[in-house]
């Protein structure tokens, strides 16, 4: 009669043990936060011209040669300018806007933007243009500003669609027009240079929310106002 009695308290046991050690893991999972960005630590300068030394002696050449010995300070003040838009922020730079439009709320589009990125695969140039638009509602940007937040994402280690998906997100976030429309067409040098390459290819991206989004004839209206034939047929 007892033996049964102390089986049934040690399984009850058991199971009360396993809950508790559930409860834990349980608990980290539901309470687990979104993933947030990593914080980088910046090496200093002369981190940065020493790895740069490395590279070139892993490519086979001789750093201390006079050619090459002041090629690492070199580099790292081009990546100091390549990538300067760490070190910005874009919205930002769209706080400065205007009401006195006179009631316009046709669409305003800067094409042609000169797009000089790197891609974050190999570090190798973007180079190409952008066109942006948007359709205002009740206040306008400096076009000047429109430039400076292409650039500003632009020069940042990037994938091209990151990048259109980027400019349209921060004008549509602080703007808050009808519509934002970005279209960026770009060759890319880790394919035209190295691996496939393939010259004189173009790769093409868009990102269009609101009106741009939901009404055909406003995107279409777009599209032939910056001569994009490519994006046109895939419309």
């Amino acid at each position: 009669m007892g033996g049964p009695k102390i089986v049934d308290q040690s399984r009850e046991q058991r199971s009360a043990g396993a809950r508790e050690s559930r409860q834990p893991e349980e608990a980290v999972t539901a309470q687990a936060p979104k993933e947030a960005k990593r914080p980088v630590r910046r090496p200093s300068r002369a981190d940065a011209e020493a790895a740069v030394c490395t590279l070139i002696r892993w490519a086979g050449d001789d750093p201390e040669r006079e050619g090459l010995v002041e090629t690492p300070g070199r580099v790292a003040r081009a990546f100091e300018e390549w990538f300067e838009g760490y070190n910005q922020d874009p919205r930002e730079i769209l706080q400065r806007t205007f009401e006195e439009t006179d009631g316009y709320d046709e669409m305003v589009i800067l094409r042609d933007i000169r797009v000089e990125s790197h891609c974050e695969h190999h570090i190798a140039p973007i180079i190409g243009k952008a066109h942006v638009a948007y359709l205002p509602h009740h206040r306008v940007i400096g076009i000047s500003k429109l430039a400076r937040v292409v650039e500003i994402f632009a020069r940042r280690l990037q994938l091209q669609e990151k990048m259109t998906s980027q400019i349209a997100d921060a004008l549509n976030e602080v703007l808050r027009p009808k519509g934002v429309a970005v279209v960026v067409e770009a060759a890319h040098q880790c394919m035209t240079t190295r691996g496939v390459h393939k010259s004189g290819v173009l790769m093409v991206t868009s990102r269009m929310l609101g009106e741009f989004r939901s009404n055909p004839s406003t995107r279409r209206e777009f599209l032939n106002m910056i001569g994009t034939p490519a994006v046109r047929e895939s419309v």
